[in-house]
């Protein structure tokens, strides 16, 4: 018993649940711009992928590191405009559409990955994002190893949470966008224009969503493989609403699942084969779906969520 209990004393453990968390972050924030805006985006999955592809291929063919995860953003933003493009001006449906994203994002992923790297043994390799020691604070007994000894992009990826929290409810920017999923018609009649405002937060949020699929490639791993982004995507939307559509819960939300997973890795160690494997690999959404269970009850729902916007329409 105490063995199980011991690895929560472990600054490996709080160190592993940052960097499992990273791309949920990343991925969380994007899907949660774009539903405050009143777009879902189920799209995210396919846009992940291509991101870790398209970002791991940058660097391998020479590209900086940071390059790498710009071109991941950027492709995203394209899968993003292309999602905004048949969903917010035309109106369709945006479930069809973002599965039809994922589903092409993911094959044009393997399909290009295929053309530039011809199947061998093992798939090649970069050197990935090193972890950036921050002085003095990485020195501190327990939190120097478990907070402050990360790859770059785990920092950027908090900070990125706590500006979108900031910007969402203290700026301009972020109440327009707030407004327009919430009541369109009100927000044109203040003179924002919630067409240009819902494309935005797709294409940014979409741009975000692929940011934490390169995370994997480029920091968490240094190859890149078809299923590596494994489901977290559909985590993602699930945070969304554990979080109430509030960045600073996304957090929370995505450290909470990563802290499931990185313990359950960890259980598997300590318990051995006295259980199957497969039941440690449930933990983490079993978890997941019951504090989901806790949460979706005082979730307050965009109320323009999924209503496509059409001028002179109440």
């Amino acid at each position: 018993m105490m063995d199980v209990l011991d690895i929560f004393a472990s600054a490996g453990l709080w160190a592993a649940v940052l960097r499992i968390a990273t791309p949920l972050i990343f991925g969380t924030l994007g899907a949660l711009i774009s539903e405050r805006a009143g777009v879902l985006n189920l799209g995210i999955e396919g846009i992940m992928t291509f991101g870790a592809m398209i970002g791991w291929m940058t660097v391998y063919h020479g590209g900086d590191l940071w390059l790498g995860l710009a071109v991941a953003a950027l492709s995203g933003a394209v899968f993003g405009l292309l999602h905004a493009a048949l969903t917010v001006p035309l109106g369709l449906s945006q479930h069809v559409t973002g599965l039809g994203i994922t589903l092409f994002a993911s094959s044009l992923s393997y399909f290009i990955f295929r053309l530039a790297v011809p199947v061998s043994g093992s798939p090649p390799t970069i050197v990935p994002f090193q972890v950036i020691k921050i002085p003095v604070l990485s020195d501190l007994p327990f939190l120097g190893e478990a907070v402050f000894s990360q790859t770059a992009p785990t920092y950027l990826a908090i900070a990125l949470a706590l500006v979108i929290a900031y910007a969402l409810a203290r700026t301009p920017l972020g109440l327009a966008v707030r407004i327009v999923g919430e009541n369109p018609h009100a927000a044109e009649a203040q003179g924002i224009n919630p067409i240009r405002v819902r494309i935005g937060a797709v294409v940014f949020g979409s741009a975000l969503m692929a940011m934490g699929g390169a995370f994997l490639t480029l920091a968490a791993f240094n190859s890149f493989f078809p299923t590596m982004v494994q489901g977290r995507g559909w985590v993602c939307i699930a945070l969304v609403v554990f979080a109430s559509w509030r960045p600073e819960r996304a957090l929370g939300g995505a450290l909470l699942f990563a802290l499931f997973d990185a313990y359950q890795l960890r259980l598997q160690h300590v318990v051995g084969k006295a259980i199957p494997y497969q039941l440690f690999l449930m933990i983490p959404y079993i978890m997941s779906i019951l504090a989901l269970l806790v949460m979706a009850r005082r979730a307050r729902v965009p109320q323009a969520l999924m209503q496509p916007f059409r001028r002179g329409e109440r």
